[in-house]
């Protein structure tokens, strides 16, 4: 009979040998044959059901050590940019193992968020446990959800909050995570999708009552992805800084520099200031200041504040909440220019004639002290005659000089014709409790349009500068529209009676003229979302392709680094070029500049889908009250499943669906943007006025239904709407169908026998 080994010798063989650790292996290892292997199958079991081995598989290994094969699940790059994993087969007790990956030449790029095999090796000394070297990419990541919980007889299943899914998943009681009927909660797919039945899901967050206000911008931020909280190291990092003095600054504190923002503005990231320019040689000219913050001055490269800034790209601004790109001990406080204290900031002093057109400028790094935090509509009232008691005593001093040289911008506009589209931007009002009280439009006023042309050109400045000094910078790059968007534009303008030129090249003032002769007719909105449709969508890129939509051949965001990353890489930029500091920008940060310019470029999308799907469901929530209720609004929109209707009251946009329209065939033309009976030749297109009824608003998905009533005041064909209206014709031929397929059922079984 052979010796079984005792459980402290088999330990120690999985431990020195953790590539051979199945019962086979165990069992060759000390010779057990035969009826023996039963003993030893006993002996793992044990050690299993003690807690000292955990089957893998057909193998055995620690659960306090990680397999020397892993699945890991890469995380975002630290301060230095390494890259760390998360071992998903952990299931030890106590502080879950450290996992440096090491990449190799011929590795392909890896994310955070990837799922990789890799294969581990222990590390005895530094600040991590094994180091990993790629196998091979798993597939995909597991697809996640947000949904609300319904529970079952045996676990429950998952409600997709999102309009765009229509598939509920099945959640099993042990991957429930004590989730409660109604909850809000994200999980992941389980397993392979099986080819009959709802996919599995398992549920990795409880994120509580969807109904409540604070979910409704919560939905959104957890949907996509974005990061709502700081780590503790990067708030510690943050609150370690100190305000910056004078040294090594130009003392801009007596310079009347005053910030112009909406009067709920969260932070203070630019100021301005103007004066004549006392130069002979440009009579009735302008000097312009526009000072930034100096984010760059307390978030250095390489930091964990940087990592955290670059990782989200942007602040996300929802109605009841902003998700900021640095912490509030840097956004709220030490980089926001508040009034009547010191900040360290970057400047901008550029010369300007009498049309606008700028002479020279130059940039300094300083310390200001804003003499005012005023808001649009005040510095507009005292503008227009009703001065308060802030912009009183600045009206003469300060904003008089800022609109002559705001006036003379004008004019240079005029000149250059950028793109002028009309686009009323809505404004979500919240009470105390967090309720829609209230959806207006934002209201376009010339101190508005003041700062936008002072930041134009001080972006303009930027680029210009980092340009003639040869220093890689990232541009704000917005390309000229494709053909077959322009050729889409030409038939709506057409079929609305306008023209726009082809055979030439396209300038932003063709569009203009478009848009000019169709402003104030019914066709007015139809125009300028056409034209929205056909632009191309901006973004930031290393390489220079100017800027279609400004006019501008060089151009680069430098205005707003509290809250894009993009301006604090030009920031940077301009440090390095002037020889300000060591603060400016890297080696590293210069080498994988196309990788940020792609990564926040993504980032901003992401931002926009949310705030837009925050809005969305907003906008359900308040407009549920009304279900039955009849509203104007314009066809937006045509896709294959119905037409989108942007309402006149609220801005909201709901969906016709086209099922509702009767029951002939609809043919959706893509190019035309329209949807055609194939019967009564009804016709529903982009830009068309409508009466609908809202018959459904689901707050939790943002979704509206309607149905349409008239389009162009016009009552539907087939003397109503909906299934009401459903053509004779149309009833007759499908009967006349349905008796062929009866006749051709009955041959084959007759051909059969």
């Amino acid at each position: 009979m052979t010796r079984i080994p005792s459980k402290a010798e088999i330990l120690d063989w999985i431990s020195a040998n953790p590539t051979q650790s199945s019962k086979r292996d165990i069992a060759k290892a000390f010779g057990i044959k035969g009826s023996d292997r039963i003993d030893l199958k006993r002996i793992l079991r044990e050690l299993e059901a003690e807690g000292h081995l955990e089957r893998r598989k057909r193998s055995y290994g620690d659960p306090d050590r990680l397999p020397p094969v892993s699945v890991l699940q890469v995380k975002a790059p630290d301060a230095d940019g390494d890259l760390f994993a998360q071992p998903l087969e952990w299931h030890g007790e106590g502080v879950e193992p450290v996992v440096l990956v090491i990449p190799r030449a011929s590795d392909p790029a890896l994310g955070e968020g990837d799922r990789i095999l890799a294969r581990l090796t222990v590390v005895t000394e530094g600040s991590h446990n094994y180091e990993a070297r790629l196998i091979r990419r798993i597939g995909t990541n597991p697809k996640r959800i947000l949904g609300v919980f319904r529970k079952g007889a045996e676990g429950g299943r998952i409600v997709p909050v999102d309009k765009a899914q229509n598939t509920e998943w099945t959640v099993p009681e042990a991957n429930r995570l004590g989730a409660r009927d109604g909850e809000l909660v994200e999980a992941e797919q389980a397993g392979p999708k099986s080819r009959m039945g709802l996919p599995r899901a398992r549920i990795v967050a409880r994120l509580g009552d969807p109904s409540s206000p604070r979910a409704v911008s919560l939905i959104a931020i957890h949907q996509h992805g974005i990061p709502d909280d700081f780590p503790d190291a990067v708030v510690a990092e943050a609150d370690g800084r100190k305000p910056l003095g004078l040294s090594g600054r130009e003392d801009l504190r007596d310079m009347p520099l005053i910030t112009i923002d909406p009067a709920d503005a969260r932070d203070h990231d630019d100021a301005c200031y103007a004066h004549a320019d006392d130069d002979p040689g440009n009579p009735e000219g302008h000097v312009v200041w526009v000072a930034i913050a100096d984010v760059a001055a307390y978030v250095h490269p390489g930091s964990g504040l940087d990592g955290e800034a670059r990782k989200r790209g942007n602040s996300s601004y929802f109605p009841d909440r902003v998700v900021p790109m640095l912490p509030d001990r840097l956004s709220g406080d030490l980089c926001s220019l508040h009034e009547g204290v010191p900040r360290a900031c970057v400047a901008v002093r550029m010369r300007l004639d009498k049309d606008g057109n700028k002479i020279d400028h130059r940039f300094v790094r300083g310390l200001m002290r804003s003499a005012a935090s005023l808001n649009y509509a005040e510095v507009q009232e005292a503008m227009d005659g009703a001065p308060n008691e802030r912009t009183g005593p600045l009206l003469e001093p300060v904003l008089t000089p800022l609109y002559a040289a705001y006036r003379a911008l004008v004019r240079a506009r005029d000149d250059r014709q950028p793109l002028d589209l009309d686009l009323p931007e809505r404004k979500i009002v919240l009470n105390d409790d967090g309720q829609v009280e209230s959806v207006n439009f934002r209201e376009r006023l010339d101190a508005h349009r003041l700062i936008e042309e002072f930041m134009v050109l001080a972006n303009v400045a930027a680029a210009e500068t980092l340009i003639a000094k040869r220093s890689p910078l990232l541009f704000r790059v917005h390309e000229e529209p494709a053909p077959e968007k322009l050729d889409a534009l030409r038939e709506v303008a057409q079929s609305a009676g306008y023209t726009l030129a082809k055979g030439q090249v396209l300038q932003t003032r063709h569009l203009n003229q478009l848009l000019r002769a169709a402003e104030g007719s019914d066709n007015d909105e139809l125009i300028n979302i056409s034209t929205l449709r056909a632009m191309t969508q901006a973004y930031y890129s290393p390489q220079n392709f100017g800027h279609f939509g400004l006019a501008l051949q060089q151009y680069a965001h430098f205005t707003s680094p509290i809250r894009r990353y993009a301006d604090l890489i030009v920031h940077r930029a301009l440090i390095a070029a002037h020889g300000w500091g060591k603060d400016g920008l890297s080696p590293q940060e210069i080498e994988r500049l196309e990788q940020t310019a792609t990564h926040i470029s993504d980032t901003e999308r992401r931002s926009m889908m949310a705030e837009r799907d925050t809005t969305d469901r907003y906008l359900a929530a308040y407009l549920s009250e009304r279900v039955g209720s009849e509203f104007g609004g314009r066809i937006s929109g045509i896709a294959k499943f119905g037409a989108f209707v942007k309402l006149d009251e609220t801005g909201a946009d709901g969906l016709i669906p086209v099922r509702s329209l009767g029951r002939e065939f609809f043919h959706f033309d893509r190019d035309a943007g329209t949807l055609m009976g194939s019967d009564t030749g009804f016709t529903i297109g982009i830009g068309q006025r409508v009466t609908v009824r809202l018959t459904q608003a689901t707050p939790v998905t943002g979704g509206l239904e309607l149905e349409l009533l008239s389009v162009e005041d016009k009552a539907l064909p087939g003397g109503g709407h909906g299934p009401a209206g459903r053509n004779p014709r149309r009833k007759a031929a499908r009967g006349k169908r349905k008796s062929d397929k009866i006749k051709r059922k009955v041959a084959r079984k007759r051909r059969q026998r």
